[in-house]
């Protein structure tokens, strides 16, 4: 089989050949850049800064027009059917061979120093045309192959990380798959890091700043059959794209689509393992305990996110905990699983968060509000805040005052770095939520792209805002629902809704569950939703959890990886990463610092009412301490839950 593929190895073969050979055959293929040596090093960097579209498999020497480590008797100057020259970074012409280049096509300055392909260095990098036979053996169609066409491929909006001369917008290329079959091709792909990987975008082409996918800027239209989702994997051309932006004075590479076929097996096989130990990159090297599962966290527009397997069971357990109900609500039986989960992933994918909290339950008391929801938001803000998001904090006019005070005071304790920002909402005509959401009142330009609510009243049915003993306590909450209704019509907009009772803001997604299973469930169920709804023993908890999620989220390689599009991915260890970032999380010092400073404002407990160091009747010793230890426990690795 080896010999048919080195005979293949020819400069006659069209792109149908060579994509047909290495689907049928199993070998890898290159993408191939051959630049003037004075930029090798910094091409190097270039690539080793962007691993994803740029995996670099070999570096030649000056003027080594073989490359013994990917093929034996291989000659990069004819083994490609089609080669393009560049000029000035500009392409001026293909040709089917390189051999005129360093005979009569040398300049009279190269003639009388040296040989012309001394001058040049050739880099070849890992092509995803290397997994479409793992793809296929796993039983996902190909669909640029069903259709006899060449992949599609996207310049993005998405810049790579520059390096000296190169700097360029990141390329992929797109395959249709069945949504069905997203986490097998993720799980393949992920395992062949030489071909790009794991996806790097799954879902809305326009968030990549592909505005129109049946005009790609490389290779031919790939039709999608019904059930599909566009899924984006890193491409080799993103090298082209380098070349016209560093302007070599001549630079050479493969035609899009006619990529250099090389004698190394795909993913499968062991010689790629002993292949991939052979590199000197933790880059190439995959690990099957961080294989990604894929979730989509959003449908307005379509969007996945990946995590590892890994991530997932830590904010299972998490999410297991925070369903303790020592208070005998009942709040089990509305548990939706992995609702923590895809909140976690839609927040890390954000970059301006609303947290809104507030439950007047005490009516006849000033403040009415209770210990459950700030000590949980101010906890999520402290980790949105580390990780480079903007946080506001949104509440009602009448509490507007009293949240400001509590944030100065969080941040000055230390259980806040900085201070946010203390925000209302009034609605004032028919488009106040559009306006306050988005930027002069255009849902293409919102403001925040994620809304949560923790213990928040919430509307319910008829209109009306109840606590859990049925009491209607509308006069004391402002309709901050309202933002919650409209970003459901708002692109680019998701929600969170965290509640232990079912009459919180956004549980109106678990509104029948409510209804049925809750006490006094028909009167006081919110009916508004929520994109994902947290459930928990004590909302705080929720919050709690979310940050802890978050963190998890930060030091899970396979999401960083998606995050980043496979740019710039940092040599730092998880452990380092733990050690960094402790002091971003909750912790019982910080929480009981946070409750006692609720009670200092004359904030009561939400069951009894007391003045004291109790959420909803639980003091927080033992009970919200132990919560928030075992947390902690499980972020921290420890899988060793308390009974």
């Amino acid at each position: 089989m080896l010999s048919a593929v080195r005979a293949a190895r020819h400069p006659l073969r069209n792109f149908k050949t060579i994509c047909n050979s290495a689907v049928d055959k199993g070998y890898q293929q290159a993408n191939v850049v051959i630049l003037p040596k004075h930029l090798a090093n910094d091409f190097e960097a270039f690539c080793h800064s962007n691993p994803a579209p740029l995996p670099l498999l070999y570096r030649s020497q000056s003027g080594e027009t073989s490359c013994p480590p990917l093929a034996r008797n291989a000659d990069i100057r004819t083994d490609i059917s089609q080669y393009c020259v560049y000029e000035e970074g500009r392409l001026v012409k293909t040709v089917s061979s390189l051999e005129e280049y360093g005979s009569q096509q040398r300049t009279e300055q190269q003639a009388l120093h040296h040989d012309f392909w001394s001058d040049m260095v050739c880099f070849y990098l890992g092509c995803s045309f290397g997994f479409e036979g793992v793809l296929k053996k796993a039983g996902i169609p190909v669909r640029n192959v069903e259709q006899g066409r060449n992949i599609s491929m996207y310049r993005t909006a998405v810049s790579c990380v520059p390096a000296a001369a190169f700097s360029c917008p990141l390329v992929v290329t797109m395959r249709p798959v069945p949504v069905d079959m997203l986490n097998a091709a993720v799980e393949v792909t992920h395992l062949n890091p030489l071909a790009h990987g794991a996806p790097v975008h799954i879902g809305d082409p326009a968030l990549l700043g592909i505005q129109d996918l049946s005009k790609p800027d490389y290779g031919e239209q790939v039709e999608l059959q019904p059930g599909d989702v566009t899924v984006f994997w890193a491409c080799g051309v993103t090298a082209i794209e380098a070349i016209h932006s560093s302007k070599p004075s001549l630079a050479f590479s493969h035609s899009p689509g006619c990529m250099f076929l090389t004698d190394v097996p795909d993913s499968s096989s062991v010689s790629m393992t002993r292949f991939l130990d052979s590199l000197d990159s933790p880059y190439n090297k995959p690990n099957p305990e961080l294989v990604p599962l894929c979730f989509q966290i959003s449908h307005n527009p379509p969007f996945y996110s990946l995590v590892s397997q890994a991530a997932v069971e830590r904010i299972r357990l998490l999410e297991m905990i925070i369903g303790d109900d020592p208070g005998e609500r009942g709040i089990k039986a509305l548990f939706v699983q992995d609702e923590l989960l895809r909140s976690c992933l839609a927040l890390s994918h954000s970059s301006s968060v609303a947290i809104t909290t507030g439950f007047p339950t005490h009516y006849m008391h000033s403040p009415p509000d209770e210990t459950d929801g700030p000590p949980g938001a101010i906890a999520m803000a402290t980790i949105l805040l580390s990780l480079g998001k903007q946080v506001t904090l949104l509440t009602d006019k009448r509490a507007l005052e009293m949240n400001r005070a509590i944030i100065d005071e969080a941040v000055r304790t230390g259980v806040l770095k900085t201070a946010i920002p203390v925000v209302t909402f009034e609605d004032s005509g028919p488009d106040s939520a559009l306006d306050f959401l988005c930027h002069h009142g255009d849902p293409s330009k919102p403001r925040y792209d994620h809304l949560v609510a923790i213990e928040r009243s919430g509307r319910a049915g008829d209109g009306n805002y109840y606590n859990m003993r049925a009491i209607n306590i509308k006069h004391l909450v402002d309709p901050i629902d309202d933002l919650f209704i409209a970003a459901k019509n708002i692109p680019g907009i998701t929600t969170t809704g965290i509640g232990d009772g079912g009459n919180e803001l956004g549980m109106g997604k678990l509104k029948e569950k409510v209804k049925k299973l809750m006490p006094k469930g028909d009167l006081i169920a919110c009916d508004v939703p929520a994109d994902f709804a947290i459930t928990a023993g004590v909302s705080n908890w929720g919050g709690y959890a979310v940050a802890c999620g978050l963190f998890l989220l930060h030091t899970c390689p396979s999401h960083q990886r998606y995050l980043k599009s496979g740019l710039g991915l940092e040599r730092v260890t998880p452990q380092e990463l733990l050690q960094d970032w402790t002091a971003n999380l909750p912790s019982v010092d910080k929480e009981e610092s946070c409750l006692s400073t609720l009670v200092r404002f004359g904030i009561r407990s939400g069951k009894t009412a007391n003045l004291a160091m109790e959420v909803d009747g639980l003091t927080f010793h033992p009970t919200h301490s132990d919560i928030i230890t075992r947390l902690l426990e499980v972020t921290h690795g420890s899988n060793m839950l308390k009974p």
